[in-house]
């Protein structure tokens, strides 16, 4: 049994790394393939040079990207088959309570991939980013922002880990029900706390200066039937300058969020066309179907984790001779990685056709679909975004239509009011 725990393992293991390359290559083929023709919905857009540096930019993304996934996967493999034996057997040694095992076992887990990641972080933001004309952030703020992650990362996964071991500690047959239990409330409950606790320790949020976009976003939300707390605007311009918009929250803490650069890149109906987009998310009550779904979800894995953190095969497969269940989730945890990849092309055609049913609703809503389609144009301009994406890469990665069929089936669209 445990051979054959192995064998599956490497092989969806190594299956996954070599498809996520291959996928990256089908996408970068089709880029160089396509990539040199201006679509009609963008001519007088965009030029010839936007849109080499369109492809450029998806080109460069996608080979950064590909590192560091190969140094991720080298690094897993290292620490589940080099590393972890010789340190699970030295914490137990140290005889600590399990929740201090496990909590300096995490610990020092993320460590070692937050540290590995960094070079990465720092080529994307300093040197790729700079390169298209995106990041404007200092090396202050980025090493505030870091910092400031890392305490936060450090609390929440402190209390998560801690809870979890004691439920495992004390209640060693029903843990998996109470923890599932404790995820559902501590999720809601960060939802809930996001926007007014975490959010504003990174940026500063105000209500929208402009009073005028800021009456029709209120007249659009009322048209919808929905209400919100507030409309803000967030000074993430000093960061960069993508372009985006949000809602966040969740009852008294709902509110709508305006990057400053798409206030001063896109005109009152484009910004109106994308927040009437996200409206109808709230109206098809996607997040809620989101959220119950994986209420669900959660469920059967915790179950199907307390069984497999159980069995010792589940560690004599990869070579361990302690069994803390600390370790377990670990490996299990790795497993369910691997199979959630050839699972998402499930989960992205799901959100597409969210997506798609929101761009339904925005149309309805601003009864146009010029607006929505400009605010997608200028958003695919300004930031660089690749409008020939390979079909298999679209399925395994696209949580929203490719840009130009998105277009193409506003174009199809007759609107009405809600």
């Amino acid at each position: 049994m445990e051979k054959a725990i192995f064998l599956v393992f490497i092989i969806l293991f190594v299956g996954r790394a070599v498809w996520r390359y291959q996928l990256g290559r089908f996408n970068l083929l089709h880029l160089q393939q396509h990539g040199k023709i201006i679509p009609p919905v963008f001519q007088g857009v965009i030029d010839e040079n936007t849109l080499r540096k369109m492809v450029a930019y998806t080109s460069d993304n996608t080979k950064l990207g590909e590192k560091e996934s190969i140094t991720g996967d080298i690094l897993e493999l290292a620490i589940v088959f080099l590393f972890l034996p010789c340190f699970i057997g030295t914490i137990i040694g140290w005889q600590l309570h399990c929740v201090l095992q496990a909590l300096i076992f995490f610990g020092v887990l993320a460590l070692i991939s937050g540290v590995a990641g960094i070079p990465f972080n720092l080529y994307h933001t300093f040197v790729l980013e700079k390169k298209y004309g995106f990041s404007r952030i200092t090396w202050r703020l980025w090493l505030t922002d870091l910092i400031k992650s890392i305490v936060i990362s450090t609390i929440l996964m402190g209390i998560i880990i801690s809870v979890l071991m004691s439920f495992i500690n004390y209640l060693p047959t029903s843990w998996w029900f109470w923890a599932w239990l404790f995820f559902v409330t501590f999720e809601t409950v960060l939802l809930w706390l996001y926007p007014v606790a975490i959010a504003p320790l990174f940026n500063k949020f105000e209500p929208l200066k402009d009073e005028v976009l800021r009456e029709r976003i209120i007249n659009l939300m009322a048209k919808a039937g929905l209400q919100t707390k507030g409309v803000f605007q967030v000074d993430e311009g000093k960061r960069s300058k993508h372009t985006n918009a949000y809602f966040t929250g969740i009852g008294k803490t709902r509110r709508i969020v305006l990057y400053d650069t798409l206030l001063s890149s896109h005109t009152h109906d484009e910004i109106l066309a994308v927040l009437a987009h996200e409206i109808g998310h709230w109206k098809k009550k996607h997040i809620l179907k989101q959220l119950s779904f994986m209420i669900v979800l959660s469920l059967a894995v915790l179950y199907g984790v307390y069984c497999a953190v159980g069995s010792p095969v589940v560690y004599r497969a990869f070579g361990l001779s302690h069994t803390p269940v600390y370790a377990g989730l670990f490996l299990v945890s790795i497993g369910l990685g691997v199979i959630s990849f050839f699972l998402s092309p499930i989960g992205a055609a799901v959100l597409r056709r969210y997506e798609r049913e929101a761009d339904r609703m925005a149309v309805d809503l601003t009864g146009t679909v010029e607006p929505l389609i400009n605010a997608l144009t200028r958003l695919a301009k300004d930031n660089l975004a690749n409008l020939h994406p390979h079909p298999l890469y679209v399925l395994f990665y696209y949580s929203h239509p490719p840009l130009l069929e998105r277009i193409e089936n506003l174009r199809t669209m007759d609107y009405k009011s809600p």
